[in-house]
């Protein structure tokens, strides 16, 4: 009897320990993105720093132009800014998004979900931050079928 009461601890503890490990590694996941960006783009490294140092692991790429990236990405013109992140599921992350933004979109794996935008480069977004000016903005998320609506409203 006794072997058995140690065995049944030895395996809730052991279980114990595994499901901490994982959702340790769940809580600390690194999203990985790869930036499309133009070469002299300051705003676009700004943004690559601030999403790295919110846990991301960013690649970038230089293009000469980023039209062919977007419209492969069906990203309308309304809708674009300076540089393209797409992740490995191949969700766009267009402009200046906050990390967090980012980060909860990856995590709710909306399966009608496409991207992220934040049109035009509105001041004060990350990467676009000028002493303590500030334009109000929204995060727009994207779905298959062509439409958007706002994810969330940015009021400083």
């Amino acid at each position: 009897m006794k072997k058995i009461y140690l065995g049944f601890l030895l395996f809730l503890l052991t279980s114990f320990v595994g499901a901490t490990s994982i959702s340790k590694q769940n809580s600390d996941s690194n999203f990985e993105l790869l930036v499309h960006k133009t070469p002299t783009c300051g705003c676009c490294k700004m943004w690559v720093k601030h999403m790295e140092e919110n846990g991301f692991t960013i690649n970038t790429k230089d293009h000469q132009s980023l039209v062919k990236i977007k419209e492969e990405l069906k990203i309308e013109p309304k809708h674009r800014s300076c540089h393209t992140g797409v992740s490995s599921q191949g969700h766009f992350f267009e402009g200046h998004i906050p990390s967090e933004y980012v980060s909860q979109f990856l995590a709710e794996g909306n399966p009608d979900a496409i991207g992220l935008s934040v049109p035009g480069m509105p001041l004060g977004s990350p990467g676009m931050e000028v002493e303590d000016r500030f334009t109000p903005y929204d995060v727009l998320v994207h779905y298959k079928d062509g439409s958007t609506k706002v994810y969330a409203e940015i009021r400083k």
